[in-house]
């Protein structure tokens, strides 16, 4: 993959592009700062981009305006932000218009490199790669909606995984199920959440996602 980088602490951004290198992807450009990001994205068309959310001059969610405008520009252009807490308003932002090619991930999920390049090329691919912290504390701000009590516990742990991205496959082979089994919780949660049932993966976590964000 050709990926950008925009990182300011130098020695995280050196250690994604060796880490990136070294696992056989291209890294185009490696910057410090929003408008180099957007300017790097326009030249290089990555495959996509690592953002984080706090960069250079106010360190406070530079990173994710420089994203959603690049997004505003190219609704499906692939972005993984990177974020040292869980900030439930740019996680909703980002992923609130449903386009997938999204992700969303705490720092220290990078040192756990099959993981993290497994959410890379997935949001490459315009998947979904939330981080499972994001997801709880989402599930967390909306245990007293009717759909989400409605859930078995069964469903919940199975919408836990969608809402990451995961593949039906992915989830059978975390949960030891059976492919049947997986679509029926699927299609429970859908009902019950008031979702429109689809044959297309990508569409239907966004609609989970969406819902998890209202």
């Amino acid at each position: 993959m050709r990926v950008v980088i925009a990182e300011d602490l130098l020695l995280l951004r050196d250690g994604l592009v060796r880490m990136l290198t070294d696992t056989g992807h291209d890294v185009v450009a490696a910057v410090a700062t929003a408008p180099e990001l957007e300017a790097a994205v326009a030249e290089h068309r990555p495959d996509v981009s690592i953002v984080d959310v706090r960069l250079p001059p106010g360190f406070r969610d530079e990173g994710l305006r420089a994203a959603l405008s690049i997004r505003g520009r190219e609704p499906r252009t692939p972005i993984l932000i990177l974020s040292q807490y869980v900030e439930r308003v740019y996680a909703a932002e980002l992923i609130a218009d449903g386009q997938g090619a999204v992700g969303y991930l705490l720092k220290d999920r990078v040192t756990a490199l099959d993981d993290f390049l497994d959410a890379l090329e997935r949001v490459a691919a315009g998947g979904t790669a939330m981080d499972p912290e994001v997801v709880r504390q989402l599930f967390a701000r909306n245990t007293g909606d009717q759909g989400i009590a409605a859930l078995t516990a069964r469903e919940r742990e199975v919408l836990g995984l969608v809402a990451q991205g995961l593949s039906n496959s992915a989830i059978c082979a975390e949960l030891v199920l059976a492919p049947a089994s997986v679509e029926k919780h699927i299609g429970n949660i859908l009902t019950k959440l008031d979702l429109p049932p689809s044959d297309d993966t990508h569409r239907r976590v966004r609609a989970v996602l969406a819902y998890l964000n209202q």
